[in-house]
């Protein structure tokens, strides 16, 4: 596989847990492929970044991380599915894949236990993604040669 490059989007809410799936991606792409992250406010931010760096034509592909939970002012599962059409927008819109690590727990509380098992469940989300991104990668390869 060849070098490739990807941005990683991650929003500041919850970021001791969002940040794993950072720790998750990078630790499945290796040093194969050089990651530029990058911090937003929250998940709304995302899709934006994600439409603007996508038009610069430098990534292979670009990952959005959040961790959107039920903060009881909002219905948190309409924030989740805004910024996935989002992100969906932006990847169709600029032909560049963009994926998603917007995680959207039905039960959560912030307990030692919840947050322990959504730091390492993020890791694995991670994971998923960089397995996402190279497979794209590869697959979008193939069809151009």
């Amino acid at each position: 596989m060849t070098h490739t490059r990807y941005a990683f989007i991650k929003a500041n809410w919850h970021s001791d847990i969002v940040s794993r799936a950072l720790d998750g991606f990078r630790e499945a792409i290796g040093n194969q492929a050089e990651i530029e992250a990058f911090d937003v406010p929250g998940a709304f931010e995302i899709p934006l970044l994600a439409r603007d760096l996508a038009r610069t034509g430098r990534f292979g592909a670009i990952v959005g991380a959040a961790f959107v939970v039920d903060g009881g002012i909002y219905r948190h599962d309409f924030v989740a599915s805004t910024v996935v059409e989002g992100l969906m927008r932006a990847q169709m819109d600029t032909d560049v894949p963009v994926l998603s690590v917007v995680l959207t727990p039905h039960n959560y509380q912030e307990t030692e236990a919840h947050n322990a098992f959504f730091r390492e469940h993020f890791v694995l989300k991670g994971r998923e993604a960089a397995a996402a991104a190279q497979a794209i990668s590869e697959n979008r390869r193939k069809l151009a040669a």
